[in-house]
C-alpha cells in the first residue's frame, strides 16, 4: 500500500523548482501562480533563499513544488492514502480530490499572508527539541512558556511560543536533548495564529469539497478522514494547535502502507519515516532524477485491500500514558475512527481510535495499565473476515 506526503515549511529552498520546469509543467505553474497571486516562477527560480523564506511565499511555493512534482507522476493505485506536514496537507487535500489545485494555492496564499502578518505581532519563534525523554521535554517546553507546536515522531519536538519564552527554553534546555532553533518567522501552530485560522476560515469558505479518494491522514491526531468538509475543518483549526506528524506515522503504519514517495521539496519527511517506520520503503522525491525510482515503488507497492483484505488490524496507542477503556466490548463491531477509550497523560486526555472498521477480537490491555507510546491496545478483525 503506497502513502503520498507532502512536506511542510522549511523545505523550501532558492531554485528548487528549477529542475522541474519545462514546456509542460511552465504553464502549469503559471497557472498555479494566477491562482496564488504570486508570480511561482521568480520564487521557484531565482528568489534568493532570504526571499523564499518569507511565509507569505514559502507557504505557496511549497505546495506548488509539490504538485508540480506529482504532476509527473503515473496513475496512482486507487487505495493510495495521502498525508502532509502542516501546509503540506493543502497539496495532499488537493491530490486527494477534495479540492482542485487552484483552490489549493488560493487558499494557501490567505493562509500564508494572514500568518505572516500574525506572526509580526507579537513576535515568536519555534525551535526544534532533538531526543531527551517525552516527559522531560514537555515539562521544559511548558515550564518555559512555549507549547508543543510539532510532535514529529522519531525523538523530535518541535516547541513554540513568543521569542522570550523561546529564549527561556533555550536558556533552560532540557535534560539529554538537543535544541535546534528553526529559521521561521513565528510561533506557527499555537494560540498567537488565531487571526490567521479566521482568515483562513473565510477563504476555505468558498471552496466546494469532495470526499478524499483514499483519505486524508490528519495533523490533528492522525485520524483517516475522507469526509470533504471535515477535511476542510480540520485545516482551518491546524493552523492553530500542534501538528501531530508522529500519529499519522502511527497510522500509515496501521493501514499497511509499506511505500511512501515524499513530493518535491522532498527529505525531511522521508528521514522521519525511515527512523520510524523501518520496515516502510521510502522514496524522497527532491529531482526528476528521482522519477525512475517513484514510478518502480508505485508499480511494486501498489495493492489493493478490497481484493486481498489483512484479516486483522491492531489500534495502538497515540500517546504514553494510562488506558482508560470505554464500555466497547469484545465481538462488538465498530466504524472507522470510532474512539475506544482515552489515554491520560499529566496533562491531557487522548483519544485513540480505529483506523478501520471491524470486529473487536480482543483487549490487549487492561484497563488503567500504563503504555508506551505505539503499544498495540486491541485488536479488530477486518470486515471482510469478521
Amino acid at each position: 500500500m503506497l502513502a503520498i506526503l507532502a512536506p511542510g515549511q522549511g523545505s523550501q529552498r532558492s531554485g528548487v523548482l528549477q529542475p522541474w520546469l519545462n514546456d509542460d509543467t511552465l504553464a502549469t505553474l503559471q497557472r498555479y501562480s494566477k491562482a496564488a497571486g504570486i508570480d511561482l516562477v521568480a520564487a521557484g527560480t531565482t528568489m534568493s533563499d532570504a526571499e523564499v523564506t518569507d511565509t507569505a511565499i514559502a507557504q505557496p511555493l511549497i505546495v506548488a513544488a509539490s504538485l508540480l512534482s506529482a504532476t509527473q507522476l503515473p496513475q496512482l493505485p486507487t487505495d493510495t492514502v495521502f498525508a502532509g506536514h502542516s501546509v503540506g496537507e493543502f497539496a495532499a487535500t488537493a491530490l486527494a480530490g477534495v479540492m482542485s489545485d487552484e483552490d489549493a494555492l488560493r487558499v494557501v496564499a490567505v493562509r500564508g499572508a494572514a500568518m505572516a502578518t500574525a506572526a509580526a505581532s507579537p513576535a515568536g519563534g519555534m525551535v526544534a527539541v532533538l531526543g531527551g525523554d517525552r516527559d522531560i521535554v514537555e515539562a521544559a517546553i511548558a515550564r518555559s512558556g512555549c507549547t508543543v507546536a510539532n510532535a514529529n515522531g522519531a525523538g523530535q519536538i518541535v516547541a513554540a511560543g513568543p521569542m522570550d519564552a523561546v529564549e527561556r527554553l533555550q536558556a533552560d534546555p532540557p535534560e539529554g536533548a538537543r535544541l535546534r532553533p528553526l529559521s521561521v518567522a513565528g510561533a506557527f501552530h499555537t494560540s498567537l495564529m488565531a487571526p490567521a485560522r479566521d482568515a483562513l476560515a473565510d477563504a476555505a469558505g468558498t471552496v466546494t469539497a469532495h470526499d478524499a479518494e483514499g483519505g486524508i491522514v490528519s495533523n490533528a491526531d492522525g485520524t483517516l478522514v475522507t469526509d470533504g468538509q471535515e477535511v476542510l475543518r480540520r485545516l482551518i483549526e491546524q493552523v492553530s494547535t500542534p501538528v501531530r506528524w508522529d500519529a499519522c506515522m502511527r497510522t500509515l503504519g496501521a493501514l499497511g502502507v509499506t511505500a511512501t514517495i515524499e513530493l518535491a521539496p522532498a527529505g525531511t519527511l522521508t528521514g522521519l519515516v525511515r527512523r520510524a517506520l523501518p520496515g516502510v520503503e521510502a522514496v524522497a522525491l527532491k529531482t526528476p532524477d528521482d522519477l525512475d525510482e517513484a514510478r518502480r515503488v508505485i508499480i511494486e507497492h501498489a495493492h489493493d485491500l478490497a481484493e486481498e483484505p489483512l484479516p486483522w488490524r491492531v489500534v495502538v496507542s497515540p500517546t504514553r500514558g494510562t488506558v482508560r477503556i470505554a464500555t466497547t466490548e469484545t465481538g462488538t463491531r465498530v466504524q472507522p475512527g470510532a474512539a475506544l477509550g482515552t489515554i491520560s497523560t499529566r496533562n491531557e486526555d487522548v483519544d485513540f481510535r480505529t483506523v478501520h472498521g471491524g470486529r473487536l477480537v480482543e483487549w490487549l490491555v487492561n484497563d488503567g495499565d500504563p503504555v508506551a507510546d505505539g503499544q498495540p491496545l486491541a485488536r479488530l478483525a477486518t470486515e471482510a473476515t469478521a
